[in-house]
């Protein structure tokens, strides 16, 4: 029976294309995070529609970053920390190592707030929610193997649809929405250009494109395969870029009217209720718990793929506890510590959040700037150099992102 379906060329390609897809959309759907969803509920809840135009020009650069680093882990074979140690050096890599560090364990931090966030507003106590969450993702992972936990991220993945649920039950204006689409308008004012930033920010992330090679090498992509692979990694950017889309919607079509703001996604959440019912408040509650949960698994496996890579050590989903203990330990003690601090009483949790952010709009710049010359070294990569157009938006990608960073950081040490 299966052979007479692999017969089929077009249910065959679908087979190959199942076989290779999973690191792409896994990777771009974690970026809806606890932080990613706070981000995008204020924008919706401060500014309406007027910023959904940005998603577009913040998707292309998503696919361009995603796609570089895709390219590189099916040539390579190699994770991107390993190749940045091999060509500039332990040095620079410990310092680029340091900073994704800090700025993954302030966003595992952020993921457990979101768990306890959004299991309150299910009347859960968040020293039950964030220990069983803290279990559940340490099992998960340890215990399964890497087949097991891709298609355990790719469920989760699913999940997201919740966002357009709540944003059909929020009744939006869609005349006005496409019009905050397709029309691009900003007010030059700090918090706009703040909002930006951390739209930006947030949806572009370094530690992606450590996660996704990683993962890329860890699932044998071959050459052959690379442009089912590339498919794998657009589709996941514009999945996550319609799911933002939609968490922006909701709140515009809600808290903005009700000149309602808010600082977190649990905020946002518990506003929607009197405004949007009950129903719109749970999905979007529930949609927070399951990125949350989502996150909290990758993120510090994105942590430990990197340092290991960096180091040396074995690593991998599919090694046991005893054949990589030093990446096993080092996911072990960022999930014990990231749940350890949210269960402190009166943790500011939201600087923590919005710190972060801050961290990875400094490195995501300098990062780019190893992957380009990575990439485009042709004892590397061979034919699979960037071609001329494609470093021309590479790299107004990089200048694009380094002048907001800059201008992020600057509105910071005004306040």
């Amino acid at each position: 029976m299966t052979s007479r379906l692999l017969a089929h060329p077009r249910l065959r390609g679908l087979f190959i294309f199942l076989s290779v897809a999973g690191p792409g959309i896994i990777t771009s759907n974690v970026d809806n995070d606890a932080g990613g969803i706070a981000t995008y509920s204020m924008a919706g809840a401060h500014f309406g529609y007027s910023l959904l135009w940005s998603l577009i020009p913040i998707m292309v650069a998503l696919i361009i970053v995603q796609e570089m680093s895709s390219r590189m882990g099916v040539v390579t074979g190699k994770g991107l920390s390993d190749l940045i140690r091999e060509r500039f050096g332990v040095k620079i890599t410990v310092y680029l190592l340091l900073a994704l560090v800090l700025t993954n364990f302030g966003n595992v931090i952020a993921e457990f707030a979101g768990v306890a966030s959004s299991m309150e507003i299910f009347k859960v106590s968040k020293y039950i929610s964030v220990p069983m969450a803290a279990v559940i993702v340490w099992l998960l992972v340890v215990k399964g193997t890497y087949r097991t936990v891709e298609k355990v991220f790719l469920s989760a993945c699913v999940f997201y649809v919740t966002y357009i649920v709540a944003g059909f039950l929020a009744k939006p204006d869609w005349a006005a929405v496409g019009g905050g689409l397709l029309t691009p308008s900003f007010k030059m004012s700090t918090e706009s250009l703040g909002m930006i930033v951390g739209l930006v920010g947030t949806t572009i992330a370094p530690w992606m494109q450590f996660y996704l090679q990683a993962a890329i090498v860890e699932k044998n992509v071959a050459l052959k395969d690379y442009k089912l692979s590339r498919l794998d990694v657009i589709i996941g950017s514009v999945v996550v870029t319609v799911v933002a889309g939609f968490i922006v919607l909701v709140c515009g079509a809600t808290l903005f009217k009700a000149g309602i703001r808010v600082e977190t996604a649990a905020d946002a959440a518990q506003a929607l209720r009197p405004l949007a019912g009950r129903y719109c408040a749970a999905l979007f509650a529930f949609g927070l718990l399951n990125a949350s949960l989502f996150a909290a698994s990758i993120l510090p496996l994105s942590t430990a793929f990197v340092v290991c890579e960096a180091m040396g050590w074995e690593n991998g989903v599919d090694k046991k506890f005893s054949e990589a203990p030093q990446f096993y330990g080092l996911y072990t003690m960022l999930i014990l510590l990231g749940a350890g601090i949210v269960l402190l009483p009166r943790i500011p949790l939201f600087p923590v959040m919005y710190v972060s952010q801050v961290l990875n709009g400094i490195v995501l710049p300098l990062l780019l700037v190893f992957m380009i010359r990575l990439i485009n070294n042709k004892k590397l990569m061979g034919e699979h150099v960037n071609g001329g157009i494609y470093n021309a938006i590479s790299w107004t990608t990089v200048v694009v992102l380094g002048g907001l960073s800059i201008i992020y950081i600057g509105s910071l040490l005004r306040l």
